[in-house]
């Protein structure tokens, strides 16, 4: 007989983000978690003992494969996979240097199709499984100084709705999870690595982007715990939602979504870029 308990791995799982609660919330339910990041020591802390650590740099094909073949070697199955990885990537679209470009969509985009590539032909023989790919409001509705990372979730959202009707007849589902602003760590580690190049034609707007970096962690943000458990509950259904979002005011970017696109643009400009 199948063991009942739920395979789940979760990618990005450093500790204080949300992937790192993920893992906790996922073995709460009693599901058998797999955590990766591309450092194990990043992952320390976790209160459930039964929690696998894996390293997996989620740019990496081999890695990725590795990674999948090892959990199914050792439970026979992947039952959950949450591409939860992701970067930042803070600046004026013409001032982020190439190299952080091509790593913000590595990491952001390239990195779902590796883990799709990997997991869904297991989940396949199956016929059954879920693909939980962890976007960003700014998919929907994108804010000056963030455009690349924006950029980046965009197409995770179409890939994602592209993924969902593909995996629907190998019996595999997807759940797009549209985060808004959620305490975690990732502005602070974005922050050591911003620099505005000293040529920029913005640099009068230095205050302003620094102040976007950090918007996702004022004091509307949802506790990353809460994000955690609400995601978990929806994805342990036996009909999981396709889509879910979670964190802050959500209702007031659900009404943006309704509103004529150019008053939307101009009222994100308006925000971001006057002095607070």
């Amino acid at each position: 007989m199948e063991n009942a308990a739920k395979v789940v791995i979760v990618t990005g799982c450093s500790k204080g983000g949300i992937g790192f609660h993920l893992c906790e919330q996922f073995a709460e339910k009693g599901c058998k978690v797999y955590a990766t990041a591309r450092r194990i020591e990043s992952m320390e802390g976790f209160k459930h003992a039964g929690i696998r650590r894996l390293q997996l740099d989620v740019t990496s094909d081999e890695d990725v494969q590795n990674a999948v073949n090892n959990v199914v070697e050792a439970e026979g199955k992947v039952d959950i996979v949450v591409n939860n990885a992701g970067v930042i990537c803070i600046g004026p679209v013409i001032d982020v240097p190439m190299e952080q470009v091509h790593t913000t969509f590595d990491t952001n985009l390239y990195s779902v199709v590796r883990m799709a590539r990997a997991v869904v032909p297991h989940m396949a023989i199956r016929k059954q499984g879920l693909i939980i790919n962890v976007s960003s409001i700014t998919a929907e509705i994108p804010t000056p100084w963030n455009g690349v990372y924006a950029a980046s979730k965009a197409a995770t959202h179409s890939l994602s709705e592209v993924l969902e009707m593909e995996c629907k007849p190998l019996g595999v589902n997807v759940m797009l999870v549209v985060p808004g602003p959620i305490k975690s760590n990732i502005a602070d580690n974005h922050s050591k690595i911003f620099i505005l190049p000293p040529a920029s034609l913005y640099k009068q707007y230095l205050d302003q982007i620094v102040q976007r970096m950090y918007t996702s962690q004022g004091q509307g943000s949802m506790p990353t715990a809460a994000f955690a458990r609400q995601v978990v509950s929806k994805a342990m259904r036996s009909q999981p939602p396709r889509y879910v979002m979670l964190g802050g005011p959500t209702y007031l970017y659900t009404l943006l979504k309704w509103m004529p696109r150019a008053f939307v643009l101009w009222l994100m400009w308006r925000k971001f870029s006057q002095k607070r």
